[in-house]
């Protein structure tokens, strides 16, 4: 029998764990909210803060920007996981909060390229840096942070709430870019509304900070650190000891190169695709992701929580071995959705509207709105913007042309159902990382050792993924219109990249990875 006493020690840990989790999973979730609103917003950024005279290279140019985020993610975790293990955990992604939370707001009040030219890339580039160095030192001190508290033979289900943080930070980010875009309207949300939402961030931010003003330092850091065992210098120890070095190496070549591609695939570029490659419109667009992932978050708890029964390693390389397989049919399908070739119109139905604006400049801009209808109720409008100087001649510049397509609502459905198995992989690959991570190496130099291959695999692996793969489809689609039919199904070509790294991540952890911790209990 439990002892009353026994049981009330139980109930006070179990809340004190829930109160970790939540202080770090809240926090987490408002970095990963910042850090994702940028991604969401690309198509807008890239005509607010580059020339656009050349969409495909503005496009290319605002996801670069947010590559840099991810590239520099790695010397984030040098930095701030040798402060983690040097201070401790509480006080080291506490800054790193202050630093995100500084630089997402910052980048709301940047002028536009229209007003301040090249100063305008160049100061988003440097934020962009800051909050990458910060995502940094962040997450790894979170999963630590949980993983102390933590009983053992529990480290996957209990660290598996904070994955759900990346997750719901970027549905949280979608459903305020929505709410925002939906309040304003189209025109006033592109021209300035889509500021708000970065702006928005620094109250959730103020809430974060107060809340982890209140934590307590890790137990096991805490006893670490009054038995004078911290470490004098962790990154000598992470990677200049063989033993440590290994496994870093294998953390990072076995399981979160893979893990980032799969990740990013899922969410990023399953975005960028519907909205580039699909022509879907905005809102249905973002709808379709932001259903999808609140239907899969359940699933990271309940992969976390079976890898504390089974083991890390099966569940994560099943995820990776599904995306390779599966990706070239799953976004085959996806564009056949809004393939227009292989859809009837209805040529009578068609419509135009065309209206008139002056500019306060003295300019005609003339919009002209066509509105095709097709067969099982898919519709596309085409928006044409032509500017009239105010001597009444034409402009040089070609006219704006954007396309967008509203599913009907069996494609809208099933655009999801595509969306969520492709999430349903990354809860896979990611909802037992961090319990893995943190297994594999000793207390006194936790924080550094996980955090460096953590980011390397998500921010240069995983975060170049919507960079890489639009590039590809752009360089098939050049050599396609330059001999035609030289590429079969061009807007496939990105996919080969997560499904290169994640085969070769992939073997190496099935080679190589234990499926048991050696180092759970240190």
């Amino acid at each position: 029998m439990i002892s009353k006493q026994a049981k009330a020690k139980k109930a006070v840990d179990n809340r004190t764990l829930f109160r970790v989790i939540s202080a770090s999973s809240v926090g987490t979730l408002i970095e990963w909210y910042d850090f994702y609103i940028f991604g969401s917003l690309a198509a807008i950024l890239s005509s607010q803060f580059f020339p656009k005279d050349n969409p495909t290279a503005a496009l290319l140019s605002t996801l670069a920007t947010f590559a840099a985020g991810f590239v520099v993610r790695p010397f984030g975790a040098l930095v701030f996981g040798r402060l983690g293990d040097l201070v401790g955990r509480k006080y080291t992604f506490l800054v790193t909060l202050v630093l995100m939370g500084g630089s997402t707001f910052a980048i709301g009040l940047i002028p536009g390229y229209a007003t301040i030219g090249f100063w305008a890339p160049l100061l988003v580039l440097l934020l962009r840096l800051i909050q990458g160095l910060a995502l940094g030192g962040e997450y790894g001190g979170a999963a630590t942070y949980v993983a102390e508290y933590a009983p053992e033979g529990r480290r996957g289900y209990y660290t598996s709430f904070i994955q759900t943080t990346a997750t719901l930070g970027l549905f949280v980010s979608l459903g305020v870019i929505l709410i925002t875009r939906e309040s304003l309207g189209v025109d006033k949300f592109s021209d300035w509304g889509w500021r708000v939402p970065f702006i928005l961030s620094i109250l959730l931010v103020a809430v974060s900070i107060v809340i982890r003003l209140r934590m307590a330092e890790s137990p096991l850091f805490s006893k670490l650190k009054a038995e004078g065992n911290v470490s004098k210098n962790p990154l000598a120890e992470s990677f200049g000891k063989k033993q440590n070095l290994k496994m870093v190496l294998l953390a990072l070549f076995g399981a979160t190169a893979g893990q980032g591609v799969i990740w990013y695939t899922g969410q990023f570029y399953a975005l960028s695709f519907i909205q580039k490659a699909c022509n879907v419109e905005f809102v249905q667009s973002n709808s379709i992701v932001a259903i999808a992932l609140l239907a899969a978050t359940p699933f990271f708890v309940i992969f976390g929580g079976l890898s504390d029964r089974i083991g890390r390693k099966g569940i994560m390389l099943a995820g990776m071995a599904l995306g390779v397989l599966t990706y070239r049919p799953i976004y085959d399908k996806m564009y056949s959705l809004t393939d227009l070739t292989q859809k009837q119109e209805f040529a009578d139905a068609r419509t135009i509207d065309r209206k008139l604006a002056k500019q306060p400049n003295g300019e005609l801009l003339t919009t002209t709105t066509t509105t095709h209808f097709f067969a099982g109720g898919l519709v596309e409008k085409d928006v044409e913007k032509a500017v009239t100087l105010a001597d009444g001649s034409k402009t040089s510049a070609k006219p704006e042309l954007t396309k967008a397509i509203t599913l009907p609502t069996d494609g809208f459905w099933m655009m999801i159902l595509l969306v969520f198995v492709q999430v349903l992989y990354v809860t896979m690959v990611y909802g037992p990382i961090a319990a893995f991570l943190v297994e594999l190496f000793p207390t006194r130099i936790r924080y550094t050792s996980m955090s460096l291959p953590y980011h390397i695999g998500n921010g240069i692996f995983g975060g170049l993924t919507p960079f890489i793969a639009t590039a590809l489809v752009a360089t098939a689609t050049k050599a396609n219109e330059t001999v035609p039919g030289s590429v079969a199904k061009p807007y496939l070509e990105g996919l080969w990249y997560p499904m290169l790294v994640a085969s070769v991540c992939f073997v190496i952890g099935l080679l190589y990875l234990n499926n048991k911790s050696e180092r759970a209990s240190e």
